[in-house]
């Protein structure tokens, strides 16, 4: 928006400076050569004018006039006096091609002419044209200074507006941002904040109405179950049982899908996605893994190398899920690991990559390393599905980008940095990374 807008305004003073500066251009060295032609003519005149004063009677006295009015006033050009064909006086010479020249009779009869250089004159409209470029190359610059500054004072409402519709879509804060003065964008501002109001009681009311559902499900699911407990242990016969027995597996597969239900209402009601510090996560991650990490002498490093946007993500989740695979290389892997970013194909994605200098994951299992279950090292295998889950309900992917040695990186959305809540919004939430729990 910022780049469309000066390139308008930019474009509109180019314009105008062509309509305006290139007539400008041709007709100052027109109106260079008129003045100096006309201020020529206008000597020739005084001179006529002078010699009629003087009178022609005494030819010395004439010359001797001459020699002075062309001494103070036109010393570089030739002045010719001629009298019925005679040629009286003839001073001066003019060696170039490019002349200017002008004459005028007296009224005793004298033919007046005079020639002088037009270099110059050419000289001096050469110099009209370059100030006349000079003076838009300025007008230029300067409509182009006040473009960039008017293009900043509408693009940076913009920018905060966008801060806000992102913070309002992640369900994470109210946001609200001070009014900008430009009515349009206070407009759309303002609805944004009663729009955000509105998703947040909503997204409470679901939430509430999961938890109710599920709540008010499990007693009656466990007093069923008992009942039929009772019914399968008392009676005797054998069908009674087994049916008995298939009523309670269903009963239990109805009360796994209660309390996934309610685990998931349970994520979503902690799970927001917010603009986060890598450089928190970084230090929170570096002061827990490197005390380990130097105790069976071996080397963890973090090297942030994005610093100009922030990754979208639940800051515990994305804790969670890089500590996931930070454990995974220090049971697992080798050598030193190496958690760092990078920048994504588009300037709004951002990658996080561990890897480490072991002998990787064997080409049975790497298909199927995020499926809950699988392990090369006979482990529970339910970390990396969790990591799995965890960046996936942000919007995000995680894979095994190769294989030997082991790269794990974390796809995520990005925003720029100058929007982070931080500097557009104050009041919106702050990022707070947690600790890790439950990782196997």
């Amino acid at each position: 928006m910022r780049r469309r807008a000066l390139l308008m305004v930019f474009q509109s003073v180019l314009v105008s400076l062509t309509l305006l500066g290139l007539p400008l251009a041709i007709l100052a060295p027109s109106y260079v050569w008129q003045s100096s032609q006309t201020a020529q003519d206008n000597q020739a005149v005084t001179l006529s004018r002078y010699l009629d004063q003087i009178g022609v009677h005494d030819l010395d006295r004439t010359r001797q006039a001459v020699t002075q009015w062309r001494r103070v006033y036109a010393p570089e050009s030739q002045i010719r006096i001629d009298q019925r064909e005679k040629r009286i006086f003839d001073s001066g010479s003019v060696d170039t091609e490019w002349q200017l020249y002008s004459h005028a009779r007296s009224a005793g009869g004298l033919y007046v002419s005079i020639r002088s250089s037009a270099v110059p004159v050419i000289w001096s409209s050469v110099g009209a044209v370059c100030a006349v470029l000079i003076c838009g190359a300025v007008a230029l610059g300067a409509g182009t200074i006040f473009a960039f500054r008017g293009s900043r004072r509408l693009a940076a409402p913009l920018i905060y507006l966008s801060a806000q519709a992102e913070q309002v879509g992640s369900g994470a804060v109210q946001a609200r941002i001070e009014p900008t003065g430009i009515e349009e964008i206070d407009l759309v501002s303002e609805e944004l904040s009663r729009s955000g109001e509105r998703i947040v009681g909503r997204i409470a009311k679901e939430r509430q109405f999961a938890s109710d559902v599920t709540h008010q499900l499990r007693t009656p699911l466990t007093a069923l179950s008992m009942r039929i407990e009772e019914i399968q242990y008392l009676s005797d016969d054998e069908e009674v049982r087994t049916e008995a027995e298939a009523c309670l597996e269903q009963v239990e597969r109805i009360t796994q899908v209660v309390e996934d239900l309610k685990k998931r209402a349970q994520q979503s009601s902690h799970g927001h996605t917010q603009a986060v510090k890598m450089e928190e996560i970084f230090r929170q991650q570096r002061d827990e893994w490197e005390p380990q990490f130097t105790a069976v002498g071996r080397r963890i490093v973090f090297d942030n190398q994005v610093t100009d946007r922030l990754p979208l993500a639940t800051p515990s989740s994305l804790s969670q899920a890089i500590a996931t695979l930070v454990e995974n290389s220090l049971k697992y892997g080798a050598g030193t690991v190496t958690v760092s970013t990078r920048e994504g194909v588009s300037s709004r994605s951002i990658f996080v990559e561990v890897s480490d200098e072991g002998e990787g994951v064997s080409e049975d299992i790497a298909p199927d390393i995020f499926r809950r279950g699988v392990s090369g090292h006979g482990s529970s295998g339910i970390g990396l599905a969790l990591a799995k889950d965890l960046i996936e309900a942000d919007g995000g992917r995680i894979e095994l980008t190769n294989r030997q040695p082991a790269v794990f990186t974390i796809s995520l959305a990005a925003v720029s940095e100058s929007m982070s809540p931080d500097r557009l919004l104050p009041q919106g939430g702050l990022v707070v990374v947690g600790r890790r729990h439950g990782r196997h």
